[in-house]
């Protein structure tokens, strides 16, 4: 089975959460929360962690609105997304991640792993859950297609 390697992101105005996975594709965790300053920053702090783990794919988190168009903040993210991944030459996939934050944090706060002040550590939590999607879809249509 071939390696995965992908980075699952949660894109925001002044954060991005940053999430990888174990090399058979089967769990998504966290690895860092970049504090956004310029594309040009983002993009070379992107460029390390994605020459460290060898990623194939980005997975963007699309934040749909609630009736599952696409509206602003979506339009936003997209073309940052289009940005980065025309720059480090990557596919970029996306997944509906409308709610991850919310979730991102009842998950952390039932670990007990929770402050308020750490928005840091939602937005990776966020980008966990993110790429875990997509990991789960990903190997849902594989076993599919092999029955």
């Amino acid at each position: 089975m071939k390696k995965v390697s992908a980075l699952g992101l949660d894109v925001g105005k002044k954060r991005m959460g940053v999430a990888g996975c174990d090399g058979t594709g089967l769990i998504a965790t966290g690895l860092t929360t970049i504090y956004r300053t310029s594309l040009a920053e983002d993009i070379q702090q992107l460029k390390e962690i994605i020459k460290e783990r060898e990623v194939e794919t980005l997975v963007v988190g699309m934040p749909y609105t609630l009736e599952g168009h696409i509206g602003s903040q979506a339009k936003q993210v997209q073309k940052f997304a289009d940005q980065i991944g025309n720059i480090l030459q990557l596919p970029i996939e996306y997944v509906d991640e409308r709610l991850t934050s919310v979730e991102a944090e009842a998950q952390l706060k039932a670990q007990k792993k929770f402050s308020t002040r750490n928005k840091g550590a939602i937005d990776r939590h966020a980008a966990a859950i993110i790429l875990q999607q997509w990991l789960d879809i990903r190997r849902s249509k594989m076993i599919r297609d092999r029955g």
